[in-house]
C-alpha cells in the first residue's frame, strides 16, 4: 500500500511539472508574440539573401562570374586604362575591368556568329561571308568601349552642368558660418546628380580616415573634369597656405560662372556651321522641288517642242 501511495505521488509531481512547463511555455511565447510587436526582429543573412529577387541572388552573380572568367583569359595590358575609364563613367553596372573585357569579348563572339549566320542565310560566296563574320565580330568589340565612351562623355557633361549651382550654395554655406565638410553636405543632400555622389564619397572616405585633400584629389581622378581638377587644387592649396576658404569659394564660384558662359558663347558661334550641313541637304533640296516642280513639265514641254 505505501509503494502504491508513493508511485502515484511520483507520478502526480511529474504530470504537474509538465503541467507547469506547458503553462509557462504559452506565457513566454504570448510574452515574445507581444515583444514583436512592438519591436522588429533581427534576421540572419540567409533570410535577408532570400529576399532578393532570383535575379539579384543567381543570375547576376552567374553573369558576373563568366564576365569575370572571360575577361581573365585575355591579355591584361590595358587594366589600369580601363578601371580609370570605368570610374569617370561612374561604374556602370559596377563592372570590374575583367568584366568589361569579358563583356567585350562575348559581345564580340556573338556579333561573330550573327555575321557568319547573315552570309549563309545571304548565300554570298565564301569570301563574302569571311567579311561579314570579320566586320560582325569587329563591330560586338569595339561596340562596349563606344557606349563607355558615350557615358563618361555624359556622366562629365552632368557633373561640369551642376558645378557653378554647387559651387554657389557652397560659398554661401560657408560665408553663413559652417565648415567645409558640413557645406559638401548640405550640397550632397540639396540635389542628387553625380558631382553630389562624388561629394557624398568624398565625406565617407574621410569619416573612414581619408585625409581630406586625398579624398578631393581621388575624386578629381574619379571626375576626369577640368574645372572640378581645377577648384580641388585651389582647395588643397587654400589650406595648405591657411587662405580662408571662403574667399576661394567665392573666387571661384565667379571663374566658374564666367566659364559657363563662354562656353555657351562658344556653342553658339558653332551653331551656324552646324545647321550649314541640314540646310544643304534637307531643306534647299526640299525649297527647289517647291519652286521648280510647277514650271519643270513646262520646260520639258519646250525642250521637247524644240527638239
Amino acid at each position: 500500500m505505501m509503494m502504491i501511495v508513493i508511485f502515484g505521488a511520483i507520478l502526480l509531481f511529474g504530470v504537474l511539472i509538465v503541467v507547469l512547463g506547458v503553462v509557462q511555455s504559452r506565457q513566454t511565447s504570448v510574452i515574445d508574440d507581444r515583444l514583436t510587436t512592438f519591436t522588429e526582429r533581427t534576421r540572419s543573412l540567409e533570410e535577408l539573401e532570400l529576399e532578393l529577387p532570383f535575379s539579384e541572388r543567381v543570375l547576376r552573380p552567374l553573369i558576373q562570374g563568366v564576365l569575370a572568367a572571360f575577361g581573365k583569359m585575355s591579355a591584361q595590358k590595358n587594366a589600369a586604362k580601363v578601371k580609370q575609364n570605368l570610374e569617370q563613367a561612374g561604374n556602370p553596372g559596377n563592372l570590374t575591368p575583367a568584366m568589361f573585357v569579358g563583356v567585350r569579348m562575348t559581345v564580340g563572339l556573338v556579333m561573330l556568329g550573327v555575321g557568319y549566320f547573315l552570309g549563309v542565310l545571304m548565300a554570298v560566296p565564301l569570301m563574302n561571308q569571311l567579311m561579314y563574320t570579320v566586320i560582325g565580330g569587329a563591330i560586338g568589340y569595339v561596340f562596349p568601349g563606344i557606349w563607355l565612351d558615350r557615358k563618361i562623355k555624359a556622366r562629365k557633361h552632368n557633373i561640369l552642368k551642376s558645378m557653378p549651382d554647387a559651387l554657389d550654395l557652397l560659398t554661401i554655406s560657408v560665408e553663413a558660418g559652417l565648415g567645409f565638410d558640413l557645406a559638401l553636405q548640405r550640397v550632397a543632400d540639396k540635389w542628387e546628380n553625380e558631382l553630389s555622389k562624388e561629394f557624398n564619397r568624398v565625406l565617407s572616405d574621410t569619416r573612414l580616415g581619408t585625409p581630406r585633400r586625398d579624398a578631393m584629389r581621388m575624386m578629381a581622378d574619379r571626375c576626369g573634369v577640368e574645372d572640378l581638377t581645377n577648384f580641388v587644387q585651389a582647395i588643397i592649396q587654400a589650406e595648405q597656405l591657411g587662405v580662408s576658404i571662403g574667399k576661394i569659394l567665392k573666387v571661384q564660384s565667379e571663374q566658374m560662372r564666367i566659364r559657363r558662359r563662354q562656353r555657351a558663347e562658344e556653342l553658339a558661334h558653332q551653331a551656324p556651321i552646324k545647321m550649314l550641313f541640314p540646310m544643304a541637304f534637307l531643306i534647299f533640296p526640299s525649297i527647289l522641288v517647291v519652286i521648280l516642280g510647277p514650271a519643270l513639265p513646262k520646260l520639258l514641254g519646250a525642250s521637247a517642242l524644240g527638239g
